[in-house]
């Protein structure tokens, strides 16, 4: 039938555009990650940290890409995986960088935007704690009850929001890049790729 019709098509496209969208943020969530790494070693040094938070980004593309081409609705268990990923890996991301501002603090700006992502990173543990003690199982849609559904959707989009706001945080400190730091990020690559590189302990 026509209304049929419409609902189909509908569907599908809310499935395109959350699929674009997951895809555009998949990409950001890559470049930030890589500009953040780059500029740590061009302003400080590596260490195991800066890997760590690199890695924590890259978790979250992945997650994302999963989630966003792996609509609940068709791909129940492929969703939750790819959520499984996204949720971890962003609180890991946000907690790692904020130890790392702390770290690499030199200025009061410095320790005020470190002061703000510590703010994001208990907000958003928070919220995803909550989250998780309203699903009592985990962070996915595994209970029957609407309200609980609906609260956790909420809480999701909150966790998203605020991880979002930390993500803006680096635009102060990417402001400074420039040539010399993508250079940077080639030169720890071709010096990888020679044979281990020492990883500072900061």
């Amino acid at each position: 039938t026509v209304t049929d019709w419409c609902v189909s098509c509908v569907t599908v496209t809310d499935w395109c555009v959350s699929d674009c969208d997951c895809s555009v943020l998949c990409v950001t969530v890559i470049v930030i990650g890589l500009l953040r790494y780059a500029q740590l070693i061009h302003k400080h040094s590596n260490s195991v940290l800066n890997v760590e938070g690199l890695f924590a980004g890259w978790l979250c593309a992945a997650g994302i890409m999963i989630v966003g081409n792996f609509q609940v609705d068709h791909a129940k268990v492929l969703h939750y995986v790819g959520a499984g990923l996204v949720f971890p890996g962003s609180l890991l991301f946000v907690c790692v960088q904020t130890l790392l501002s702390y770290r690499t603090a030199e200025t009061p700006r410095d320790f005020q935007t470190s002061h703000l992502r510590l703010t994001f990173t208990a907000l958003a543990f928070t919220t995803l704690i909550l989250n998780i003690l309203h699903m009592q199982c985990g962070v996915f849609f595994i209970q029957e009850s609407f309200v609980l559904q609906h609260a956790a959707a909420i809480l999701e989009w909150m966790f998203a929001i605020i991880v979002l706001l930390f993500y803006s945080s680096f635009s102060v400190e990417f402001s400074s890049i420039s040539s010399e730091t993508l250079a940077a990020l080639m030169t720890s690559r071709a010096g990888a790729s020679e044979g281990p590189r020492k990883l500072e302990k900061v």
